[in-house]
């Protein structure tokens, strides 16, 4: 895959799925534009275009600054929020919703007219493995994960005769910052690895190869789906 005179915004690029992404993007020789709430040592290494920007707030302007054609948005900021339905609070469901659905509809409706113009774009949004498979203690997640896939269906649908293709990646556990409460120990890493059918668990590299696949123009015949890359999870026993 080649990436060279392509624009792309990654958003949520400071660590874990989102720098993996971004460090892929540049070794592709792709103009990567980032944005986070921080700009994080391991991020600014790589050279690129970074806005501060918290997606649960109104933008501002804040993506102003960006090229007048883009050739993709990432969208991957998310949330683990794993607690007994009874613990989780509204607000704690709102909170959720506004990082995962309300951030990418956002970013997606100021930066829209920028892919237009590419005659030829795509989005990457971000769901999981528990929006379709249900798991105890992830009611929140799993509810805001699966307004994203609605919302990335009914994107494509609306767009495809833009030719701007709408597609997610529904991760399984991954070895990153986010999850790291999760994978303490060898033993919880054990624990995680044993659940899937292959026998680990994600790493931020399989979301960033899965995603620039779905920016590439190897893939410009599929949109509207949602892929797994979830080790079997979510189909295997």
């Amino acid at each position: 895959m080649e990436f060279a005179d392509k624009h792309i915004l990654v958003v949520g690029a400071s660590s874990g799925i989102g720098l993996a992404i971004t460090r892929l993007l540049r070794q592709l020789n792709a103009t990567v534009y980032t944005a986070a709430r921080h700009l994080s040592p391991e991020l600014a290494e790589l050279g690129t275009t970074f806005v501060a920007l918290d997606a649960t707030q109104p933008l501002n302007g804040a993506l102003d600054a960006l090229p007048a054609v883009l050739h993709g948005v990432v969208y991957c900021p998310g949330s683990i929020r794993l607690r007994p339905f009874e613990r989780i609070s509204a607000e704690d469901f709102r909170a959720d919703f506004e990082l995962n659905v309300v951030g990418a509809v956002q970013v997606l409706q100021v930066t829209v007219k920028k892919l237009k113009k590419a005659e030829g774009a795509s989005v990457v949004l971000f769901s999981t493995v528990a929006a379709e498979t249900g798991m105890a203690f992830h009611t929140s997640i799993a509810t805001a994960k699966a307004a994203v896939e609605g919302l990335t269906r009914a994107l494509a649908a609306e767009y495809a005769a833009s030719n701007i293709r709408v597609n997610a990646v529904a991760p399984s556990l991954t070895n990153t910052p986010l999850a790291a409460a999760l994978l303490s120990s060898p033993e919880k890493q054990e624990a995680g690895a044993k659940r899937h059918p292959l026998q680990r668990i994600g790493q931020p590299e399989d979301m960033a190869y899965t995603a620039s696949f779905l920016l590439s123009d190897h893939s410009s015949f599929i949109t509207g789906q949602v892929l797994p890359v979830d080790g079997g999870l979510g189909r295997l026993k």
